[in-house]
Formats: C-alpha cells, sequence, structure tokens
C-alpha cells in the first residue's frame, strides 16, 4: 500500500499543473478527477478505520451521489491542493490503520457496495487503488509496472468477482511469465487465454485491449465490466 502510494504520488508530482487538467485513462475523468478521487477514498478507508476501532458506523459516503459530488468538486482545486491533499490523506490512513488492535481488524464494516467486510480488506481495497489509479493517469505508467505480489493478488480479485457475474465467459487465463492460471467464469471452461500476467490483468479491468494475449480455442472474449 505504502509503495503504491508514493508510485502515484511520484506520478502527480511530475506533471506540470495543467497537464492535470488534462484527460486520463478514465471516460469523462481528467487527471484531477483521478487524483482527487484517489484523495477522497483515502477519506472514506479512514472512516472505515474509526468504524473498526470505535464500533460507531462511519460509512465510506453517505451515498454514490454523495461520493461523485466529492470528487468533482475536488477535482476543480488548485493542483498544489490536489497535490497536498492527495499525500495528507494517505498519511491520515496510515495514521487510522495503525491504531487497530487485532479485534478491531476482525470487526466488520461495509465496502461503498455495501458488501460486509472485516476491516482487515481495508489495506487491500487501498493497494487496488493506489496502484490501478497510477495507470489510469495515463501519464506513462502501465499495469506491467506493478509490482508481480500485486498484479496476481488483483487477478485472483478480479477473476473472483467477474465469475459471478452474468455474462462473464467460460475460460482459463494461463500466464506466460509464470506458474499460475485462474480460472473464469462457470466451470467448465471452453477457452484457454495465453498471455504475460500483467496483460491479462489489463485486458480483464479494462487498462488494455488484449493485443499481447493469445487464444488456443476461439476469438478473445469481451469479460463484464469489474467495478
Amino acid at each position: 500500500m505504502g509503495a503504491g502510494t508514493e508510485f502515484l504520488v511520484q506520478l502527480v508530482d511530475a506533471l506540470p499543473d495543467d497537464a492535470l487538467r488534462a484527460p486520463s485513462g478514465l471516460p469523462g475523468w481528467t487527471r484531477a478527477h483521478v487524483v482527487a478521487h484517489v484523495a477522497r477514498n483515502a477519506e472514506a478507508l479512514t472512516r472505515l478505520a474509526e468504524w473498526a476501532r470505535t464500533g460507531v458506523e462511519t460509512p465510506m459516503y453517505a451515498d454514490a451521489e454523495q461520493r461523485a459530488a466529492e470528487i468533482e468538486s475536488s477535482s476543480r482545486f488548485p493542483a498544489d491542493r490536489l497535490r497536498r491533499e492527495l499525500s495528507t490523506t494517505a498519511d491520515a490512513l496510515d495514521v487510522a490503520l495503525s491504531r487497530l488492535d487485532d479485534g478491531d481488524w476482525r470487526a466488520t464494516v461495509r465496502s461503498a457496495l455495501g458488501r460486509e467486510i472485516p476491516a482487515a480488506e481495508v489495506p487491500w481495497m487501498r493497494v487496488r487503488e493506489v496502484w490501478l489509479h497510477a495507470v489510469d493517469l495515463a501519464s506513462g505508467a502501465t499495469v506491467s509496472d506493478l509490482p508481480p505480489e500485486v498484479v496476481d493478488t488483483l487477478l485472483d480479485d478480479v477473476t473472483g468477482v467477474l465469475s459471478g457475474k452474468d455474462g462473464c465467459p467460460r475460460a482459463v487465463l494461463t500466464a506466460t511469465d509464470r506458474d499460475r492460471t485462474w480460472p473464469l467464469g462457470p466451470e467448465g471452461a471452453t477457452l484457454q487465454v495465453h498471455g504475460p500476467a500483467a496483460s491479462l490483468l489489463a485486458w480483464l479491468t479494462g487498462r488494455g485491449d488484449g493485443s499481447a494475449l493469445t487464444t488456443l480455442d476461439g476469438d478473445l472474449p469481451t469479460p463484464p465490466r469489474w467495478i
């Protein structure tokens, strides 16, 4: 989590101020929207940490409309404020997590989608945010820049979520750069997809077109939306 935050902050700091207003890799969002979202996400996850520690229910967001409004308004902040809040909110999250004891980590909280989770999942939720949104800045970073252990754990996460969605293709994903496979979709896979693990992840999360992948039994399918 800390390494991902540092990677993202370095990318943002390397951008000229006016470049923050350029389009990001996410439709309809500028780079400033991405930075604003990551900062507000740190605050939302800090609320979950406080919920776990105190037992007082403090959801990530009141509702989806509040979340969207906060991102939109924050994206208009001056560049220096955006950069500052990206770091200060991450530091505050670190402090909040450091205050949790063994019992707190087992406390049940809720994700933004309403899923009940143990507080122990909060750091992983942040890992996903900082590393993947570093790619979404569209400033040169790609999924291949993610640490191998992050790529593999994201593949575990993404294939698990997508497999439970309607329209998910049946496939077995085989990484050509390590001894790993991931099942995708209902049991009884009919398609074999091969490629570097980072390319598999980029394709599944909509951060790559699958051009680095090959299939043995047909055309590359289109996976459903992840999150």
